[in-house]
């Protein structure tokens, strides 16, 4: 077999799909005219490979080895996993596959109860420290939109990372897509899926445990897969002499725009097409998403985690702290389009040498983000959790009070405030040349019918536990393999699933 590349309209792409085997798709919106770069596998005289009637893209002659998973209820060796996001998941299921037992300690709750409070802290009606939108089986990503896409270049198998999401159910597009997405809606049942095969298998998952020191876990390999929230976590780890280091992170807000808006900019459109052939557009290609990036005085200003028709989420895991990330369901059919705009922050930017010191500067910013939505001149009556502080985006970058604000999916609600105000100089400065240099490329970009959200402030983690590139165990504390977000190596689901395989597969080689 082989394959056959195509440059194709939307409607002839989305055709294509419905009849033959797609190795990979992306939509190309640099030209004035959309275009749909599509990969079909082709049999040995280059003929496309068509799918029978009753057959989807992932059926039939199965396009990869589904995973082989050994009985280790009686195994010999075991591996103890903290956490039970994508490093720790996957880390289990790679351990399994290779006779290990994976026993994982989660803080949260499994993700149908994780549901359950989430709904809470929508609602503006409590926060569980221990089980939201960062704490939990699945991870952060499992209700902050589940996208698979990954800019790492780390060594290792990502492919590979996309078929076990498909194996587990996952759809096919994610065996194709440039940027594969689940969604937060159908991401906790694939994650469902996992936790029963880990089980099934022999491996033992223990909820709402947190492990609060090192010595509760003795004579096993420990995969440190925490997740880059776990503040609490990286004292105890420092106060037991782990290696640790302050990395480079970022911090901003969350701007959010109509997505209508952005489907015009981005996808080029016509003002002259109906409502009718726009609507058929979006169905053939999906809403339109963005990747901007500027330079602006020595630091990066960029977007991230962008979320086309998709929602603002509450995203602290602390009482007294605002936080904001986003998210969009399977279909991202909001009319809400989201991303985080985030500045570049070295650790030479935060004074001292204390290697926890970007996670002190994190809580900070989150703590003042929640004084300010709280002690607004516009509260939301009985509200005491979730409200945060926003403002229309030309008013932030030309430095004026917003009077009102526009609608926005974040469901607590926002209440304006002057970002432009408080937001540190070396954020907000560089957030408002930076919106004005995005606006020069995407004229319109720039209105007041968007609005910035605050405090964007868990893009990565501000701290790296420090690790030999070969072994990948810690370098001062052997037989601990930090792993993931948490641990500073991954930048999301992919990288963060990648890395525990990773971390797996070194403890099986050492029969």
């Amino acid at each position: 077999m082989g394959t056959k590349q195509y440059i194709l309209s939307p409607k002839e792409a989305y055709e294509a799909a419905q009849k033959w085997r797609v190795v990979k798709r992306s939509v190309d919106a640099r030209q004035r005219e959309l275009r749909v770069h599509l990969t079909i596998l082709t049999d040995e005289e280059g003929n496309p490979i068509t799918l029978s009637p009753s057959l989807s893209q992932g059926e039939g002659e199965k396009l990869y080895d589904p995973p082989v998973y050994q009985d280790v209820h009686k195994a010999k060796r075991e591996a103890v996993i903290i956490g039970c996001g994508p490093a720790g998941l996957f880390a289990a299921l790679t351990l399994i596959e290779h006779g290990i037992k994976p026993i994982i300690y989660e803080r949260g709750k499994e993700v149908s109860d994780r549901k359950k409070d989430i709904a809470l802290l929508n609602r503006n009606e409590g926060l569980n420290p221990e089980s939201n939108y960062c704490f939990g089986e699945g991870g952060a990503g499992t209700f902050s939109d589940g996208k698979l896409f990954s800019r790492s270049k780390k060594r290792g198998n990502m492919q590979r990372v996309m078929e076990i999401f498909h194996y587990f159910g996952a759809p096919d597009t994610v065996l194709y897509e440039a940027h594969a997405h689940i969604g937060s809606d159908k991401l906790p049942g694939i994650i469902r899926k996992m936790r029963e095969c880990i089980l099934e298998h022999g491996g033992e998952i223990h909820f709402e445990t947190k492990i609060e020191s090192l010595t509760q876990i003795t004579n096993s390999p420990i995969i440190l897969a925490i997740g880059h929230s776990a503040h609490d976590t990286y004292r105890m780890l420092a106060a037991e002499g782990v290696a640790i280091e302050t990395k480079g992170f970022a911090m901003g807000v969350r701007a959010e725009h109509p997505q209508a808006l952005i489907n015009r900019l981005f996808y080029h459109l016509s003002p002259n097409l109906s409502q009718g052939e726009k609507a058929k557009l979006i169905e053939y290609v999906g809403n339109a998403s963005y990747s901007l990036v500027t330079q602006v005085t020595g630091r990066g200003v960029y977007s991230f985690c962008m979320c086309p028709g998709g929602h603002i989420v509450p995203a602290g895991s602390a009482e007294g702290m605002c936080v904001v990330n986003g998210m969009s369901a399977s279909h991202r059919n909001s009319p809400y389009a989201n991303s985080g705009m985030v500045v570049q922050i070295n650790p030479e930017d935060i004074p001292g040498d204390d290697p926890l010191r970007g996670l002190e500067f994190q809580e900070k910013l989150e703590r003042l983000a929640f004084e300010q939505a709280h002690n607004s001149q516009f509260p939301i009556p009985n509200s005491q959790f979730s409200t945060a502080p926003a403002q229309r985006l030309r008013d932030f970058v030309e430095g004026r009070a917003s009077k009102d604000l526009p609608a926005c999916s974040y469901l607590p609600g926002i209440v304006p405030s002057r970002l432009d105000e408080w937001l540190p100089t070396h954020i907000g400065k560089r957030l408002q040349q930076g919106f004005m240099d995005f606006d020069r490329k995407y004229r319109g970009f720039l209105t007041n019918e968007a609005v910035i959200v605050g405090v964007e402030s868990r893009s990565s983690s501000p701290v790296r536990i420090i690790r030999d590139p070969e072994t990948l165990q810690s370098v001062s504390t052997p037989c601990l393999y930090p792993c993931g977000e948490g641990a500073g190596y991954a930048g999301g689901i992919t990288s963060s699933a990648l890395d525990g395989i990773n971390a797996a597969l070194k403890i099986s080689e050492l029969a």
